[in-house]
């Protein structure tokens, strides 16, 4: 018997935050499966740097974990404006810092066979948002 392919579908709802900007920050990430079900999260502090910084980072760990997991197509779902456009090619990166994590990202998605970026409120982020706190608040107390 041949052995399909695995064709699964990953939802990733990316965030990334700093307390002042620049200043400490963290990202959240969760994870869910075509069934809706959270397969992953990651809550980390990643040091100090800006938001826009801790966006990137976010949306890396998640691709990566997506890649990990042999994800056949990917829908990252991120409340960054910046970010969507940047991944959408509708804005082009000027800040150099950011271009590397643009640069990962993108190497990331090539990686999948079928990638789409959203753009969300950040109401419909509050579970990643949420990582992002929790992270900050561990390694702020």
């Amino acid at each position: 018997m041949l052995k399909t392919e695995n064709k699964n579908t990953l939802s990733i709802y990316t965030d990334g935050g700093a307390r002042g900007n620049p200043g400490p920050a963290a990202i959240g990430v969760v994870i869910f499966n075509e069934k809706g079900e959270r397969i992953s999260e990651i809550s980390k502090y990643i040091g100090p740097a800006t938001n826009n910084v801790a966006e990137y980072v976010a949306v890396v760990y998640g691709l990566q974990e997506a890649v990990y997991l042999r994800a056949h197509k990917v829908i990252l779902h991120v409340d960054s404006q910046l970010v969507a456009k940047q991944l959408k090619g509708a804005y082009k990166v000027k800040d150099q810092n950011l271009r590397k994590f643009f640069d990962i990202s993108i190497a990331l998605l090539q990686k999948i066979a079928i990638s789409e970026i959203r753009e969300i409120p950040r109401e419909k982020n509050k579970d990643a948002d949420k990582l992002v706190n929790k992270a900050l608040d561990s390694f702020l107390i």
